[in-house]
């Protein structure tokens, strides 16, 4: 899933106690993102690309 403000939804996910399953980060080619558990156990890509 991509948002416009990477850092605000990491920040949002954890406040909210979400599993945070892969930490943020900025990968090589271009985009930030971190994965995390929804509530029914599936796993979400959330990022941006860096610009």
């Amino acid at each position: 899933m991509e948002v416009d403000d990477i850092d605000a939804a990491y920040a949002r996910a954890k406040s909210l106690g979400h599993g945070i399953a892969y930490d943020l980060t900025d990968e090589p080619w271009g985009v930030r993102r971190f994965y995390l558990r929804d509530p029914a156990g599936k796993l979400l890509n959330i990022l941006s690309h860096s610009n």
